[in-house]
């Protein structure tokens, strides 16, 4: 028992030391300057694909919600039987 104590807190304070020693994601050197950022306006054929994008994700969601309803409704009625 005292080696399984002692195993589990061995293994949870090297985690904590990993995690607390963990070199940041984006380097500062390779990340863009606030002033270099720019804004663009989109053009029409862009706003028309995100806004299909869009509509296909809406379509697909749903259909889902259709099929699951449909789903809770037969199973009602089989209860019922």
């Amino acid at each position: 028992m005292r080696k399984l104590t002692f195993a589990v807190a061995l293994i949870a304070g090297l985690g904590g030391a990993s995690l607390a020693s963990a070199a940041p994601g984006i380097p500062a050197g390779v990340s863009a300057p606030d002033a270099a950022v720019t804004t663009v306006q989109m053009t029409r054929m862009e706003r028309r694909m995100m806004m299909e994008r869009r509509m296909e994700r809406r379509m697909m969601r749903r259909k889902m919600e259709r099929r699951m309803m449909r789903r809770e409704i037969r199973r009602d009625m089989m209860r019922r039987m």
